[in-house]
């Protein structure tokens, strides 16, 4: 953890931001959690356990700077809210999908590239320059199946 935040902290400090505590206690509680890609409000209520100051705008603002940094990618799983997970910085493969269960809602990554062909024979096709992508697949979870 030490070294992601250290990355963090540089990346930060060379856009001549602060690398405040209420960012270190926000990217935190986004590492302990990386598996369970947590909403603004989910977070807010983890950091404010630490931080009983902390305000929901502050938590808003971190969360859109470390996106534009490239720190952090935002989600959108279906249900109208923004999930966050950390990107490449912490050595996350950007190429992997999410398994949305559409019944309880969980979410499972899975870091298979299968796009990656796709990618290059559709961005020659159409002179495109392909630079991310997301992918998301809705289903029911096998927990979920398994009640019926």
């Amino acid at each position: 953890m030490k070294d992601v935040l250290s990355g963090v902290e540089e990346k930060l400090r060379a856009r001549e931001f602060k690398f405040t505590t209420r960012r270190e206690l926000i990217l935190k509680a986004l590492l302990e959690n990386n598996d369970k890609h947590l909403s603004a409000e989910e977070l807010y209520n983890l950091v404010k356990q630490k931080a009983p100051d902390m305000g929901l705008a502050t938590v808003y603002r971190a969360l859109e700077l470390f996106q534009e940094l490239d720190i952090i990618n935002a989600i959108d799983f279906g249900d109208g809210r923004k999930r966050y997970e950390f990107g490449v910085e912490v050595g996350k493969n950007h190429h992997h999908y999410h398994f949305i269960c559409t019944k309880c809602g969980c979410i499972n990554e899975v870091d298979d590239d299968l796009t990656e062909d796709l990618e290059s024979r559709i961005g020659k096709k159409h002179k495109f320059t392909i630079t991310d992508h997301q992918l998301k697949i809705f289903g029911i979870c096998n927990k979920c199946l398994a009640s019926y």
